[in-house]
């Protein structure tokens, strides 16, 4: 009751901006206060200072969604130019149960398009970093665009297919690797159709391998149990000391089913082009094709 109560009297408060006309190239403006934090659990233990950290990431990570995507601009309230406003709380009622309330206000029709209650369980990082991806989901598909894949992008792989391949990945090849992977994700984070994330805990044998694009497919189920809608793989083909091609496969986490691939069919030159070509490849045949 508290936590609507809040979402009501804000609602009361919110003043119509003086020009609410965007035009289809402007980025809507969002106005988003910090969301409240009640602890009802009668625990023992004092968490205050634990529950202002997650919240105060909570909240960062949510600007980061919505602030992230380009059809949208962050501002401090209606009055500078908010088509909507965005508020809610956090109410902790157990050991392991807490509910997020969460409000979406229309400022210039004075409507809310969004007020949902939700439930999560836990309260570590791991809990509250699943809550927010999935209240940022809900709250862009209230704004009025489709909610962005949450896309897990494992590290690029090396297929050297030449005569006398070296034992082991040498530290050149991995640097151009990790260039590869980072730039594609920069990439794909930035084109506001993709939520990346993290796989940093992802510890499974074909990850430590590298080798997760002979594994059959396996890296749909850890993307899966990372959160994630799609994975994504890419792979680097080593065809002579100067000559590379490159590709990639999206699947659906939850099905395996291959969602879209992309190869280069050419054959590159010197290593330092992994990254341009990787970023075009992704680019040409995922981003702009969707």
């Amino acid at each position: 009751m508290r936590l609507r109560r809040l979402i009501l009297s804000v609602c009361l408060l919110v003043v119509l901006p003086a020009a609410y006309a965007l035009g289809a190239e402007t980025a809507v403006g969002v106005a988003m206060d910090d969301f409240s934090y009640t602890d009802t659990s009668a625990e023992p233990a004092n968490q205050t200072a634990a529950h202002e950290r997650r919240l105060a990431a909570f909240m960062a990570a949510l600007r980061q969604d919505i602030g992230g995507d380009r059809r949208y601009r962050l501002v401090p309230s209606a009055q500078d130019g908010a088509a909507f406003k965005v508020i809610g709380g956090i109410q902790k009622t157990s050991t392991l149960v807490q509910w997020a309330k969460v409000a979406v206000i229309d400022v210039g029709a004075r409507k809310v398009v969004m007020d949902k209650l939700y439930t999560f369980r836990g309260d570590n990082d791991e809990s509250w970093e699943r809550a927010e991806i999935f209240v940022s989901r809900e709250i862009m598909a209230a704004l009025g665009a489709p909610a962005p894949i949450a896309l897990a992008v494992f590290e690029f792989e090396l297929e050297d297919n030449t005569a006398a391949p070296a034992a082991g990945l040498a530290a050149a090849d991995a640097s151009y690797l990790a260039e590869v992977t980072g730039s594609v994700r920069d990439a794909l984070g930035q084109s506001g159709r993709y939520r990346l994330v993290d796989v940093g805990s992802a510890n499974e044998e074909a990850v430590k391998a590298r080798a997760l694009r002979d594994c059959g497919g396996c890296e749909a189920a850890m993307a899966q149990g990372l959160g994630a809608d799609q994975s994504l793989i890419g792979v680097v083909r080593r065809v002579s000391r100067t000559e590379y091609t490159l590709g990639f496969q999206v699947r659906d986490a939850r099905t395996g089913a291959v969602r879209a691939r992309g190869d280069s069919g050419l054959r590159l030159g010197a290593d330092y082009s992994w990254k341009r070509g990787a970023v075009r490849l992704v680019s040409d045949r995922l981003i702009e094709n969707q």
